[in-house]
């Protein structure tokens, strides 16, 4: 059994400003995974970010996103991130 904590953050960003939003989520680390809804909260698309899909697809990931960004609006971006729990103190 796994003492990970699973945390989500929800915020809606405009499409111009989306790949840097993005890029910025990305940096901090810990992220599990990255969903984008539209205005009517339909899931658009769900990306698994684990260290090996950054680096092997991050260009990709990127320009679709970018793409996405520039056909809608706005958009709410879900971030699923996981934190380690804080290790004991010894006794």
């Amino acid at each position: 059994m796994s003492n990970e904590k699973v945390r989500h953050e929800e915020f809606r960003v405009d499409g111009d400003e989306l790949l840097a939003e993005i890029k910025e989520i990305v940096r901090e680390g810990n992220v599990r995974r990255i969903t984008f809804k539209n205005e009517q909260g339909e899931t658009l698309i769900e990306i698994p970010l684990t260290l090996g899909v950054v680096l092997a697809i991050a260009k990709p990931v990127l320009v679709a996103i970018g793409a996405i960004g520039a056909m809608l609006g706005h958009l709410t971006v879900v971030v699923e991130k996981v934190e380690s729990p804080a290790p004991k103190p010894e006794q």
